[in-house]
């Protein structure tokens, strides 16, 4: 086209920014509600048949998840639960076989595989090894400090690579509503 150049590295602009934020509305509660109790009502899923909170005590979201924009962006690749402290029990969301049990950089990590999902858990100290079958609900390890400013939890999930919230299968997301088109 006359008069116009183009520009090595630039892209021209698209929807999909606009696609991530719908996706991080979509994918869990927000921060001002991140550190209340989820509601047990009917507007929220109940957990999925085989799945269970990590730790025991009040369903507390201290963080939401939070998409990153592009696959190295930044975000927050899961939720973190409060727990009652440190050196509490942590039990296995789902049922599954141990990926991986060991530590990473600073923490202690266990990653259960569950079909597609890959489904981790930090900062815990780990009663299970790579191979062990677990169900949902089994120890698997203890909460080490200093992941949260209060004992917490991460806890994520990712579905074929991709990093989704776990309160799709623990039952923190509001139910969708579709509603009539006309009036």
């Amino acid at each position: 086209m006359p008069g116009s150049r183009t520009i090595i590295g630039m892209r021209p602009r698209s929807l999909a920014p606009l696609a991530v934020l719908a996706l991080v509305l979509a994918s869990g509660p927000s921060a001002a509600a991140a550190a209340a109790p989820l509601p047990h009502d009917a507007t929220v899923s109940p957990p999925a048949p085989g799945w269970e909170w990590p730790v025991e005590g009040p369903s507390v979201v201290e963080r939401p998840f939070v998409a990153p924009p592009t696959p190295y962006g930044a975000g927050h690749r899961g939720v973190d639960l409060r727990a009652e402290s440190s050196g509490a029990v942590v039990r296995a969301a789902t049922g599954g076989t141990i990926h991986f049990a060991g530590r990473v950089v600073d923490r202690g990590v266990v990653t259960i595989r569950s079909g597609p999902l890959l489904v981790t858990v930090e900062p815990v100290t780990s009663a299970v090894a790579a191979g062990d079958v677990v169900a949902a609900g089994d120890p698997i390890g203890e909460l080490e400090p200093g992941h949260c400013a209060s004992p917490c939890v991460h806890l994520g999930v990712r579905e074929a690579g991709v990093y989704v919230s776990p309160l799709r299968w623990l039952g923190g997301l509001q139910r969708a509503v579709l509603l009539p088109l006309d009036g």
